[in-house]
């Protein structure tokens, strides 16, 4: 916990290991290396259901207890599309997650209507985009040529659930799960 007792908060599935190597592979590879532009750990990657923000870490417990008890398998998940996200002014660059079966979306929208339900806190209204950051941009490294290389045919269920804490450094986030349930 942090002295000023608040913390910042998000519940993600988590993806499997080999998943998480093959991205990172494919994030380093040809001319993303360098030039403003930093992969992200393998265990730095999820794949985002609510962004919380910061909330007063008294409220951790009742956040988990009410995510984890709305866990259900998210399905059958692949491998999409390269995005640079904002599409504008990019600052990340990430994978889009297909979702064949329907599942991720509900379960996305039981997270959200149950952490809604528990705290005062409401979900953001914006369709949900499922994807998957690999990279992050500095302020000054837009791309200039923003093609991407295919990404890998990856097929994959998530093993489980998370509410993650985000410990801000100035070489990128570092992630504690608080809570977490295998799906």
């Amino acid at each position: 916990m942090s002295g000023s007792g608040r913390a910042r908060l998000f519940v993600a599935l988590e993806l499997p290991a080999e998943v998480r190597e093959r991205l990172a592979a494919w994030a380093r590879g040809g001319r993303r290396e360098g030039g403003g532009v930093r992969v992200l750990a393998t265990e730095a990657q999820h794949l985002t259901l609510c962004f919380l923000g910061s909330r007063p870490a008294a409220e951790i417990d009742e956040i988990a207890e009410a995510v984890l008890a709305c866990a259900a398998p998210a399905g059958e998940l692949s491998i999409g599309a390269p995005l640079w996200l904002p599409p504008r002014h990019p600052r990340i660059l990430a994978v889009e997650i297909h979702d064949d079966g329907g599942e991720l979306a509900p379960l996305q929208a039981a997270c959200a209507a149950a952490i809604e339900q528990t705290i005062d806190w409401e979900a953001d209204r914006r369709a949900f985009r499922p994807h998957v950051t690999v990279a992050r941009l500095r302020a000054d490294a837009a791309p200039r040529d923003r093609t991407l290389p295919p990404t890998p045919s990856i097929g994959f269920a998530a093993p489980a659930l998370v509410l993650f804490r985000s410990w801000l450094h100035p070489d990128g986030a570092q992630y504690e799960a608080l809570g977490r349930v295998a799906l």
